[in-house]
């Protein structure tokens, strides 16, 4: 008998019982077994398990846009841990002393608390400087990010129904966040930050009727006063900061109570969300980038010194301090006030009424974010539109919302400019009144000019995307027929590329119906339905309708100077992926352009 019979197992034996049998996983280790008790102590006593695993298995979408909220989260998140540190050697008083620390040239000098201590944390304290500069940089990245962000979300329309809460909300957090930012620059008592506090006192008295008692006391008596700097300290470290993270903390609850967000594409409708899940991807992602935007933020505070509060000195009211400026989200409420002309202050009823810089330093902020945050409310007026939605809008689509935006930017740009007329003219060497005149006119020219040639663009990229969609995308390829033609060739766009371009809605115009009732008697709301419908025509009477069913076919069967190559019966459809699977019947025509295979078209 050979050695291979022999070996051979016996069917029988314990070995070959065993062969098929399911190995168990190994058992929990101790600190397992240890988690696992608490975490099952924890549901007991709070039911908390479904919500975590709902939080766990929540899908976010992936784009690159939707970074910017978590840039100005992680900004906020900075500038609370770096303003802990600070917190432990800033001293909050604008009592007088002498500075004998170790910068050379201030000692000897007389100082308020609030400098030298600033100074010190500057110069003394192991890697202050580096954390006030962190500090600095992450709260001019706050509010860059949160701007931006809100801007992404105006034009591609993420703050309809059900997000107009927490479109208010972030309107909010803007608006503090300049609160904020103008507090924490103030409290350092230097002579940029006591320039900015003077202008301050200057615009609170402009207030009508209550404005000197505002001043008085808010600065505990004539400027300087010596209560501004606590007062500016509480509200810094502790009630805004408080507010702030009561308002983030709402808003991305809201945003997992109502999902995400997401870009139009195949597979991606109003009912879901295509993404990665929270745990693990999405978390992982997500810390990677907190710690990319912290050290970015660390190497830029290294490399590049902002407010160097030593250069500029104590504030004293003596030196003229022309040429300096406000942090730049400030800038647009400065240019305001320059660009506002001096008959608006007058004499009448025993006042002097200082609207010429009540109106830019005080008025101009909370009535432009009250307009930012009521948007959401009247376009809604407008449109007549009560439902959910969760697919964006592409800004070419909207092309009115998309123009006011940027007729917003352009207004706010102007303004931004203003603020620096006088350096504009001292290093181009030109009138600071021709300068100032020109931004006055541009800022009735330029916003109206910016919203329609905005608009038209718009309209034109709607009209490419729909010559694109019936005629395909052109090859560069000429060919000549047997009669001695030229045409150029085009390729047909396939299902995932084609969905973008037509799956757009297009209201049309409201139409007004009867204004009276049978009995000839003016109809309820008749006014503010007439209202309702000019600014629907306004919004929607330029119109470019999506392709059709029809006009495709009709584009592909044209052979000549539309010439579009057949697809293939092979090609791809966009009913063929599997994550387009088990989507509604389309109930339209543009649904049909959308998600039937091209050879039935």
């Amino acid at each position: 008998m050979s050695s291979s019979t022999n070996e051979r197992v016996n069917p029988r034996s314990a070995e070959a019982l065993r062969e098929h049998d399911e190995v168990s996983e190994s058992a929990p280790s101790g600190g397992m077994k240890a988690s696992g008790g608490i975490a099952g102590w924890l549901d007991d006593r709070t039911g908390g398990a479904g919500f975590v695993a709902f939080l766990l298995k929540k899908v976010f979408p992936d784009h690159w846009t939707f970074m910017l909220g978590e840039i100005a989260m992680y900004s906020l998140i900075i500038c609370l841990l770096t303003g802990v540190f600070l917190t432990f050697w800033f001293v909050p008083s604008a009592g007088q002393v002498v500075y004998d620390g170790s910068y050379l040239p201030l000692q000897g000098i007389t100082v308020s608390e609030a400098y030298r201590s600033t100074v010190d944390i500057s110069f003394d304290v192991r890697g202050g400087l580096l954390i006030r500069q962190i500090h600095h940089w992450a709260a001019l990245l706050f509010i860059v990010a949160i701007t931006v962000h809100m801007l992404r979300v105006f034009f591609t329309g993420a703050f309809r129904k059900p997000r107009e809460i927490n479109w208010v909300i972030g309107t909010i957090l803007s608006m503090l966040a300049l609160i904020e930012g103008f507090a924490g620059y103030s409290l350092p008592d230097d002579l940029l930050s006591g320039a900015g506090l003077r202008a301050a006192e200057g615009f609170m008295q402009s207030i009508p009727i209550v404005g000197s008692y505002i001043a008085y006391i808010a600065f505990g008596g004539p400027f300087p006063g010596e209560t501004i700097i606590p007062v500016l300290f509480s509200v810094h470290i502790l009630l805004l900061p408080a507010i702030l993270v009561g308002l983030f903390t709402a808003h991305i609850v809201l945003v997992f109570v109502h999902k995400h967000t997401q870009y139009p594409g195949p597979g991606r409708t109003n009912m879901n969300v295509v993404g990665y899940p929270f745990m693990p991807v999405y978390i992982a992602k997500a810390g990677g980038f907190f710690f990319l935007v912290f050290g970015v933020v660390a190497l830029i505070a290294a490399l590049v010194t902002i407010n160097p509060i030593w250069a500029y000195g104590p504030y004293d009211p003596s030196p003229i301090t022309a040429g300096s400026q406000p942090d730049w989200y400030m800038g647009f409420a400065d240019g305001a006030l320059r660009l506002l002309p001096g008959f608006l202050e007058f004499d009448a009823l025993g006042r002097t009424w200082s609207f010429n810089v009540f109106l830019g330093a005080i008025a101009l902020i909370p009535v432009l974010f009250t307009i930012q945050g009521v948007y959401p409310f009247l376009e809604k007026w407008i449109t007549g539109d009560n439902r959910e939605h969760h697919l964006l809008d592409r800004p070419r689509n909207a092309p009115v919302r998309t123009g006011l935006g940027v007729m917003a930017v352009s207004f706010y740009l102007i303004l931004f400019i203003a603020a620096g007329n006088d350096i504009i003219a001292i290093k181009l060497h030109l009138s600071i009144n021709d300068i100032t005149n020109i931004l006055r006119l541009s800022i009735f020219v330029v916003p109206p000019l910016a919203f329609w040639i905005t608009k038209r663009i718009c309209l034109s990229l709607q009209r490419h995307d729909r010559d694109t969609v019936l005629h395909g995308r052109e090859s560069g390829t000429i060919i000549r027929t047997a009669e001695g033609r030229f045409f150029e060739k085009h390729e047909p766009l396939d299902g995932y590329e084609r969905w973008p371009l037509v799956q757009q809605e297009v209201p049309e115009p409201l139409v007004l119906g009867s204004q009276t009732d049978a009995n000839g008697v003016a109809a309820k709301h008749a006014r503010s339905e007439r209202i309702r419908a000019r600014l629907s025509h306004f919004y929607f009477k330029d119109r470019v309708a999506p392709v059709t069913p029809p006009e495709l076919a009709a584009a592909h069967a044209h052979g000549e100077h539309e010439a579009i190559t057949p697809p293939p019966e092979t090609s791809i459809s966009v009913e063929g992926p599997p994550e387009t699977q088990g989507l509604a019947s389309p109930t339209s025509e543009r649904e049909v352009v959308k998600r039937a295979p091209e050879k039935d078209l």
